[in-house]
């Protein structure tokens, strides 16, 4: 292959990845937003974790520097489809191969596995000399938005698009695993900075799915920066007591589940209507 060729390859694959990525970030963050945070903002304004708006201009900043971290990640995809061409990823496009059993493992792996990797790299920005260089700007958006999702110093966005080219080196993979977690990681990173509860409760106002992470439980992490690290599941956190001691109350306080009382009221009340 020519340098003229191969620049023309790289160049192609590096354009694509670019283009998917960015346009995964637009769909997610732009998404979430347009339908949470405006399209549903009246109907959902009792489960806003807070009363007071992000500040002006908290957006713009946030949109530019995840255009970096797209940059950042686009590089980082190159590289997995350059490795998947000389063989040193094992990517494989035949469901066959390994069968379906194998596919579901594997993307639940994915994600499993980045929720280790998220919770421990995530502690390790935490600590105070590596914070300052390459996790502070995701903590300007002290009160965040869909679009915070990928506000990250440059440090901070390698630390997170390594995991992906890492693990596909030991664990081998099929587009469409990898095409779930990506889709997930951004939905899942997107609604939780949303800064409405969207996650159900049960009666007594308790996360009904307590083991997964809900956008009170990673808004406090913004609050208060030493809790809460986990990004899909509330394991790590409690594994290691870091997760907020108030972070029940605060999400009972959020969803106002109606009380015994109250459910009596409104039936006493239809009652004598009848």
């Amino acid at each position: 292959m020519t340098e003229q060729c191969l620049f023309s390859h790289l160049t192609g694959i590096f354009s694509g990845v670019f283009a998917t990525d960015l346009l995964r970030y637009a769909i997610g963050a732009g998404g979430v937003y347009l339908v949470v945070n405006l399209a549903l903002s009246v109907r959902l304004r009792a489960r806003k974790i807070r009363a007071d708006d992000p500040p002006r201009g908290q957006i713009r900043r946030e949109i530019l520097a995840s255009l970096r971290t797209v940059l950042v990640f686009a590089l980082n995809g190159t590289l997995v489809v350059l490795g998947a061409e000389a063989g040193i990823v094992p990517i494989y496009t035949e469901i066959a191969t390994y069968g379906w059993t194998y596919l579901i493992f594997s993307t639940a792996f994915l994600i499993v596995a980045h929720d280790a990797w998220f919770y421990w790299s995530h502690r390790l920005l935490h600590y105070p000399p590596i914070f300052r260089r390459f996790h502070r700007l995701h903590h300007r958006s002290h009160n965040p938005t869909p679009f915070t999702s990928y506000s990250f110093d440059l440090g901070e966005a390698v630390a997170n698009a390594v995991y992906l080219p890492l693990i596909l080196l030991v664990l081998p993979a099929h587009p469409i695993a990898i095409l779930i977690f990506v889709t997930h990681m951004m939905l899942r990173n997107a609604i939780g900075h949303s800064g409405y509860e969207l996650y159900p409760a049960n009666r007594h106002g308790r996360p009904l799915f307590d083991w997964m992470t809900t956008v009170t439980h990673h808004d406090l992490h913004h609050a208060h920066a030493g809790y809460n690290l986990g990004l899909y599941f509330t394991w790590w956190d409690r594994l290691m007591g870091t997760e907020h001691p108030d972070y029940r109350e605060a999400f009972r306080k959020v969803v106002k589940p109606a009380s015994w009382q109250s459910v009596r009221a409104l039936r006493s009340t239809a009652e004598n209507a009848e």
